[in-house]
């Protein structure tokens, strides 16, 4: 999968715009990060899931998911190898993560 691939699945969710988080691209639903890419590489993704749904997916990815270092990666955070991975893995993992994030309300800033 290329990040354009990845960009292009993200964007075709409900409701998704492109962002920028810490100088990454990134895809938000009702103002919120689900996912961004070039973190922590080029080469890489990373999806906002549950631990329960990134155990699943890092057993299912055959190496190209893992959790993301430290806290955030304990919390869900979960990044892809994009060349090693399936594109309908990566395609039910973005599901996932907006799911959550479309349907949980927006905290006041």
């Amino acid at each position: 999968m290329t990040p354009e691939a990845f960009r292009t699945m993200a964007l075709k969710l409900a409701g998704v715009v492109e962002g920028a988080h810490m100088n990454h691209p990134d895809f938000r639903v009702r103002g919120k990060v689900f996912a961004t890419l070039g973190y922590p590489s080029a080469e890489f993704a990373s999806i906002m899931l549950t631990p329960g749904e990134q155990a699943q997916f890092v057993k299912e990815g055959s190496g190209a998911f893992a959790p993301v270092k430290g806290g955030w990666g304990l919390k869900g955070s979960t990044n892809v190898r994009l060349q090693l991975a399936d594109s309908e893995l990566v395609k039910r993992a973005l599901a996932a993560a907006w799911a959550r994030k479309s349907s949980t309300p927006r905290r006041p800033r």
